[in-house]
């Protein structure tokens, strides 16, 4: 069964610190690439951050680059995101992702299409 649930969303003033966790089943989990997917009001959703099946490699999306760091931890099946000097645009709805591609297993992707699942999200507030 594929199931990952989110936590660690909340209010947080621009500037702050957030870490979102993940937490997916071992079939989810295990040899798979994995993603934090964001979505804002009236937006279309992107992806924020994605990361290969041992943790290796990641990539991230333009406005987070340098911001976000996203790792995972194979052994408990958790995906974490950690969120630095946020800004109000960084307010949405994260959900964390898998995806069943060989590319991304390999190398972590930031493409949208390539997910194939996500969780019901965890919402992040920012205040100016």
């Amino acid at each position: 069964q594929v199931w990952m649930v989110e936590s660690g969303g909340g209010p947080v003033q621009a500037g702050g610190s957030l870490r979102l966790s993940c937490a997916a089943s071992e079939r989810t989990f295990k040899g798979y690439g994995m993603g934090w997917i964001r979505q804002a009001p009236g937006k279309e959703r992107e992806v924020v951050a994605g990361i290969n099946w041992n943790g290796t490699r990641t990539v991230y999306g333009e406005s987070v680059q340098g911001r976000f760091t996203v790792s995972r931890d194979h052994a408990n099946d958790m995906v974490w995101l950690q969120m630095n000097s946020l800004k109000p645009e960084d307010t949405a709805v994260y959900y964390c992702a898998v995806s069943l591609t060989t590319p991304c297993s390999a190398y972590g992707c930031d493409g949208l299409s390539a997910y194939y699942a996500w969780g019901q999200g965890t919402q992040v507030t920012v205040s100016s």
